[in-house]
């Protein structure tokens, strides 16, 4: 199973995880407590195999300690729920949205020091940007889903997805609680309007794109459209390349008004008793030779900017600064600001 994930075999992964260089946080330093726990979150599915078989051993060996990982949502209400000085996280990894919920609660740190975690300084800008809480390690592109047996042709821009051909085979989200379509949302006042926060705009548009198939996950969108139920969608691209070899009729497009970044962030709580191994964590999850790991098991383009990837992933994902420069990264700030208002509203549009 392992050997299937990816051309860098277990025993070739632990040894390079073992001799590094440049931008290493030294063991002894974090090894101090006896029986050191760090409690983090993650996903579960293929980036939660490879975590619990490679990635995760390979840390705990180095620095002489336990991850203990959650992998239940939701993970911000139950952080919201513990104290504030003993929290039931070390390290939050969720998605943008849901960091800048938890900064402005107090709940993470804003930022991530670069004096403790030095491979920061190896990654691409956007992946600390004022957009940013903490630092993303990963992201992947939001774009569009499409089934290529049916003829629908080429696909270059957004504003086809209100195309009439595709009136009850189009997929999206339900707003209110997935992120995908709340930047998606934004990006309805982007393509129809003065720009993201263009609300008017955005409501307009959504109305427009009645008849739409909406599921709650990316998940059941990629089931969709695997079984043919949708034939173009909102998704990201790792949805689509996940079933690379598999011989599906699905391809991903990149808009060429862009695609939304939906970032894998990792932040630190105010009120961990281990900030030492938790910035060890960050600085370990950014460093090449396991960000080229993961990306090229779960099709996520890495935010090191020194990683190489083989050819076939390479082609596809980010990792370039000029496909990196065709991410659009969203204020969630403002939009956390306003999202009881929002959700009121596109409620009341899907509902009618």
């Amino acid at each position: 199973m392992m050997k299937a994930l990816g051309s860098l075999s277990r025993r070739r992964f632990l040894t390079a995880s073992a001799s590094l260089g440049i931008g290493t946080i030294a063991a002894p330093c974090v090894a101090r407590a006896d029986d050191p726990t760090l409690r983090i979150t993650g996903w579960g599915g293929k980036w939660g195999d490879i975590m619990k078989a490679e990635i995760g051993p390979a840390f705990e060996s180095e620095f002489k300690c336990k991850l203990q990982t959650d992998s239940a949502f939701p993970y911000l209400p139950k952080l919201q729920a513990s104290s504030r000085s003993a929290p039931i996280y070390d390290v939050l990894h969720t998605n943008s949205n849901e960091q800048w919920a938890a900064a402005e609660m107090g709940l993470v740190e804003p930022k991530i020091d670069p004096k403790l975690v030095p491979n920061l300084a190896d990654v691409y800008p956007y992946a600390i940007s004022d957009k940013i809480v903490g630092v993303s390690i990963f992201t992947s592109a939001i774009g569009l889903g499409l089934r290529t047996d049916k003829g629908y042709g080429a696909i270059t821009s957004w504003k086809e997805l209100w195309d009439a051909k595709y009136n009850g085979v189009r997929g999206g989200y339900v707003i209110p609680v997935n992120s995908l379509g709340q930047a998606f949302l934004m990006m309805c006042g982007t393509l129809f309007g003065k720009g993201q926060t263009d609300l008017d705009a955005a409501y307009t548009a959504l109305e427009k794109l009645k008849p739409i198939k909406i599921v709650d996950f990316t998940g059941a969108m990629e089931k969709m459209l695997l079984s043919g139920e949708v034939g173009l969608c909102v998704i990201h691209d790792s949805g689509i390349y996940r079933y690379d070899g598999q011989n599906q009729p699905t391809d991903f497009v990149s808009p060429s008004e862009g695609v939304l970044s939906l970032e894998q962030v990792l932040t630190i709580t105010p009120g961990s008793k281990m900030k030492e191994l938790a910035n060890a964590y960050v600085n370990y999850m950014l460093r090449p030779e396991v960000q080229k790991r993961l990306a090229e098991t779960v099709w996520y383009s890495p935010a090191n900017k020194k990683v190489k990837l083989d050819a076939k992933y390479d082609a596809k994902l980010l990792t370039t600064p000029e496909k990196v420069s065709k991410l659009i990264q969203v204020d969630w700030k403002w939009y956390n600001e306003r999202k009881d208002e929002i959700d009121q509203r596109v409620n009341r549009i899907f509902r009618a």
